[in-house]
């Protein structure tokens, strides 16, 4: 994120803003002096203060409720690391999953001090309970109940947290166009788990063998499978509707273009797998919130 170039962008429709913000520009390029990563942290509050002053409001609170929409799956996350990297013997994978867990607490500290400088109250894990990521429910008695002591049962719902966390994020770019900065930053948590996504996938298929790809792969079914079953490529029914949705997995068109009527590579029409392959679908919130409940119980 290039703050000095969003100024500029913002001062070619408002020629004031220089004004507005002065001498607060300042404050903000001498962060630099402190370290990058003092910087980076201080971007978020910087950046808010500065739009606050600037304009006299805080960010709408529809784009509160979508950043803490995503502090919410980004607590789960962490939790979900935090738990797996604690309990003993479980992960031997440590490089792969201590970043992701790494990152995942740092989503966390980053979303809760965007919203608090946007003037926003963020969730915390104190407003949930997280009692359950068996899915069973609150019974700890799930479909997943050795997700703690199995490796093979924690990288597969993983897969699962990170392919519904990148279409969940993909859900509400629409919902924060409005607000460029808080676009960018949730575009750039997108990428990321995007790519802890593609890194839990590999795991399970260069230590056990799992039948998946890098990227979701449908089967070649007709048409859309809103259920999910045609997209899940994990190997697991339970977790079919974490693929499905309006706008499932296997959905091959685009913009108005049917991808499966276009010539392939090889000369024939594209297949289903491929063309659907090529696109990640979102989830609304709404989808996302429904298929969580098992893993949470909201408290407050």
């Amino acid at each position: 994120m290039n703050l000095f170039n969003i100024i500029e962008e913002i001062e070619k429709v408002d020629p004031e803003f220089n004004d507005r913000i002065s001498p607060r520009r300042d404050a903000i390029k001498n962060i630099s002096s402190f370290g990058s990563k003092v910087a980076l942290a201080a971007i978020p509050l910087a950046l808010g203060d500065l739009f606050k002053k600037a304009y006299g409001q805080a960010a709408s609170s529809s784009v509160i409720s979508v950043l803490n929409f995503a502090l919410t799956l980004e607590l789960l996350e962490a939790t979900f690391y935090n738990t797996g990297m604690q309990a003993s013997g479980l992960v031997t994978d440590t490089a792969y999953i201590a970043q992701i867990q790494a990152d995942e607490n740092d989503h966390v500290k980053f979303l809760t001090s965007a919203i608090t400088a946007a003037g926003g109250t963020p969730v915390t894990a104190a407003s949930f309970a997280y009692v359950d990521f068996t899915a069973g429910a609150g019974s700890m008695n799930g479909p997943f109940s050795n997700v703690f002591t199995n490796y093979q049962t924690f990288l597969a719902v993983a897969e699962t947290f990170e392919d519904t966390g990148v279409r969940a994020y993909k859900g509400q770019a629409g919902n924060l166009l409005g607000n460029q900065t808080y676009l960018t930053a949730a575009l750039s948590i997108h990428a990321v788990e995007a790519r802890h996504a593609s890194a839990i996938r590999y795991l399970r298929t260069s230590k056990y063998g799992a039948s998946v790809l890098p990227w979701i792969t449908s089967s070649a079914s007709a048409g859309v499978d809103t259920s999910g079953a045609a997209s899940n490529d994990t190997g697991i029914a339970l977790v079919n509707a974490n693929y499905g949705g309006s706008t499932p997995e296997n959905t091959t068109v685009q913009g108005g273009v049917d991808i499966t009527t276009l010539p392939s590579l090889e000369g024939s029409t594209t297949s289903v797998a491929v063309a659907s392959a090529a696109f990640d679908m979102p989830l609304t919130m709404a989808e996302v919130l429904a298929i969580l409940v098992p893993a949470f119980a909201q408290t407050k």
